[in-house]
């Protein structure tokens, strides 16, 4: 095995990384794609379909972003995102998908995890959140729970995001130094760098066992953001039997005669400053 291989997360091979996508063909590319997503939204809304999609991959592999550029045109009463917190007491003795479960789409909607229930096999696992017997459970009911997912007619897809150890590391610096970003980063992400083997073993073992065939994992190369964020989300929509969805053409009515109403003097209202005016 080559010193890359190793430093890899074990889903992307060395010497694979490409040029980066240039910015006018990645945002060119890109509004195409979420004009479809809007489409899938329709023919989801309209379908009364449930479309579950689940990020995971290591910290500053690009999940945040991707989610942002999924979710940016779409209405958020359909499409909405789900990023649990740490659990609360409560929550902690209850079944652990319980809390998961809540936040599963009704007829009509999409949910986009910003991590999930794997949670416990990555983060609880390395760390020791969770005992090895509450990992050895997880590893047995987790196939399960998602057959029983696309059993009931959820459409279940699972992306991890796969990035190496310079780049995380690349990422990391960046944040430390960026005021807008720093709140990405915690104490526990700038640990997983010295985790990184651990992290590989979980979850090489955690797509050992839920990798299969009702609920398959997709990789995402995300060493370049924008190629990772154009090939996910073009995967998604390769892999749902959406199609357009005819409207109903709306007009605008014509705007009635005035009834005399007259809006109240400017005075008697409290207005905000006018900070664009100092503006140069």
């Amino acid at each position: 095995m080559s010193d890359q291989d190793a430093r890899d997360d074990g889903s992307a091979a060395a010497g694979t990384t490409k040029d980066r996508l240039p910015r006018k063909v990645y945002e060119r590319e890109l509004l195409r794609l979420q004009t479809e997503l809007v489409r899938l939204q329709e023919w989801v809304r309209a379908e009364g379909a449930r479309l579950v999609v689940v990020f995971e991959g290591r910290d500053a592999a690009g999940k945040g972003g991707t989610i942002k550029r999924v979710s940016e045109y779409l209405n958020p009463r359909i499409a909405r995102i789900a990023a649990l917190p740490a659990p609360t007491e409560r929550q902690r003795t209850q079944w652990y998908f319980q809390r998961y479960v809540e936040h599963l789409p009704a007829a009509g909607e999409i949910v986009l995890f910003d991590r999930s229930w794997y949670n416990r096999a990555g983060v609880e696992r390395v760390m020791g959140f969770c005992t090895p017997e509450q990992y050895r459970i997880f590893l047995r009911q987790c196939p399960i729970f998602e057959r029983l997912l696309v059993e009931d007619g959820i459409l279940l897809r699972k992306y991890w995001f796969s990035v190496s150890d310079l780049e995380q590391e690349r990422r990391f610096t960046d944040r430390l130094t960026d005021p807008m970003r720093q709140w990405k980063l915690s104490e526990m992400d700038l640990e997983s760098i010295t985790r990184w083997e651990d992290y590989s073993r979980a979850k090489d073992e955690m797509f050992v066992h839920t990798d299969i065939p009702d609920a398959p994992w997709y990789v995402v190369e995300s060493e370049d953001k924008r190629r990772a964020r154009i090939n996910m989300i073009a995967h998604l929509l390769s892999s749902v039997p959406y199609h357009a969805v005819r409207r109903t053409p709306l007009e605008l009515p014509a705007r009635p005669a005035s009834t005399g109403y007259q809006r109240p003097p400017r005075t008697t209202q409290t207005y905000v400053p006018d900070h664009a005016a100092s503006l140069h």
